[in-house]
């Protein structure tokens, strides 16, 4: 029963449409990060970047170079969209998309890892079967039709998104609404909307909104008596959000995802009246079959079980961070501190405060200062700089932060040599001071 669900053939047209407003979104993403100077701060500048750990070997891009590389993704992005060598530029663009993510995480959001697993899932989609020039080329790959689970998929993950995203939210900050005065007070220099901003009453809509809006958005777009009004409704909080908390692409992304929980025939008549509607309902049953539903199970309870992991993790998510990225935990919090970096000669008993002005962004200090695995790898980063200079030194940190406004308090053990301690990403780091002491 699954198996002809997933592959009995509909009509294309939800995802020929997404192709091409994903290809130039991809392009939007990718050169915009270059006209508004992001590439420049994020990773040419900065004299090292903070990768996620395990990637450090990615660094050998950084530099001006990466203009390029932004540059050729914005290529591949127009390709996608035109349908053009569409599965070497979906692969393409993935990779290097995904080698960007990984390069730095000092801008770290969700959005780019949405970003990454979207390409990655459009790298297997029949999404060039139609109006496409590849379609033009070899009019044997064109067809009308394509099987139920290209459509499934989507609906899957964006509803494991916004679910996830939404349950975040339930957290006594979020509830009272300290959160949300947090995010809108960075925001009252805004023209004419920022006064409003600062109003309870908004802060009190916007709070309890996203948590509502998270959590059914995904249920009342499949339900067709709701689904006019909740794409109405969705239209007006992806564009506040990409106003007020200017995210790049991901409000338009989010409102392209909606194409598949309209009826394909719907689609097919907004946006491709000429061409004849695939209304037959033939089951294609593929060749390794079960192969394809052991792949598309394994990926979402992956996708499903990895937000969840931060339950594993001795201490609250929000202060270790240990969890943290990865599982849809967006705009949850507000983080500041101050950190000391002292250099200890192993030989002499020598100390030196590291002036982080020396070495770091400003935007990478704020990571450094509040952000346990960025504190580890700037104490690793340090050793290695003072070795190549011939010390062997110790590293100490001296860090407290405040996590929504709370007193500062201790983040990691000041008595710790961090830069000799390993990372242990499956276990909690013994060195991260708990939150209550």
């Amino acid at each position: 029963m699954l198996n002809k669900w997933l592959f009995k053939h509909i009509d294309n047209s939800q995802l020929v449409i997404f192709r091409i407003f994903f290809g130039l979104l991809c392009f939007l993403e990718s050169f915009g990060a270059i006209l508004t100077g992001w590439v420049k701060r994020a990773l040419v500048e900065p004299k090292f970047t903070f990768t996620f750990i395990g990637f450090e070997w990615l660094q050998v891009f950084q530099g001006t170079g990466m203009y390029l590389y932004y540059g050729i993704m914005a290529v591949f992005g127009l390709l996608i969209m035109v349908g053009y060598k569409y599965r070497i530029s979906m692969i393409s663009f993935t990779l290097l998309w995904a080698g960007s993510y990984l390069m730095q995480k000092s801008s770290y959001n969700n959005h780019y890892y949405l970003l990454m697993l979207i390409s990655a899932i459009m790298v297997f989609m029949p999404a060039h079967h139609d109006v496409s020039v590849d379609s033009k080329l070899n009019t044997s790959i064109k067809t009308n039709a394509m099987p139920n689970w290209c459509r499934v998929v989507f609906v899957l993950q964006l509803f494991i998104v916004y679910t996830y995203a939404s349950l975040a939210k339930l957290y006594p900050d979020w509830l009272d609404g300290t959160v949300m005065k947090i995010l809108m007070r960075s925001k009252q220099h805004y023209y004419l909307i920022g006064d409003i901003l600062q109003q309870e009453w908004i802060q009190d809509i916007l709070t309890w909104g996203g948590i509502f809006f998270d959590g059914l958005i995904v249920p009342l777009l499949l339900f067709k008596p709701t689904r006019k009004w909740a794409f109405i409704i969705s239209i007006g909080f992806h564009l506040f959000n990409s106003i007020v908390f200017q995210i790049g692409i991901f409000p338009y992304l989010a409102l392209a995802f909606y194409l598949f929980f309209f009826p394909p025939k719907t689609i097919r008549n907004i946006f491709l009246k000429s061409r004849a509607f695939y209304d037959g309902a033939e089951v294609k049953l593929p060749n390794f079959q079960n192969i394809y539903i052991t792949l598309f199970s394994i990926y979402f309870v992956f996708q499903i079980v990895l937000p969840l992991r931060h339950h594993f993790f001795k201490g609250d998510v929000l202060w270790t961070e240990e969890g943290h990225r990865l599982s849809w935990r967006m705009m949850l919090r507000a983080k500041n501190g101050s950190v000391t970096y002292t250099v200890k000669d192993k030989a002499t008993g020598t100390k030196t405060v590291v002036l982080l002005d020396d070495y770091l962004t400003k935007k990478q200090q704020r990571s450094a200062s509040t952000k346990p695995d960025v504190i580890w790898q700037f104490s690793q980063y340090l050793k290695a700089e003072f070795k190549r200079n011939g010390q062997d030194v110790s590293v100490y940190v001296d860090c407290r932060i405040s996590v929504n406004g709370k007193p500062l308090k201790t983040l990691v053990n000041p008595e710790v040599d961090i830069a000799s301690v390993p990372w242990t990403p499956l276990h909690h780091s013994e060195w991260i001071l708990p939150s209550k002491k």
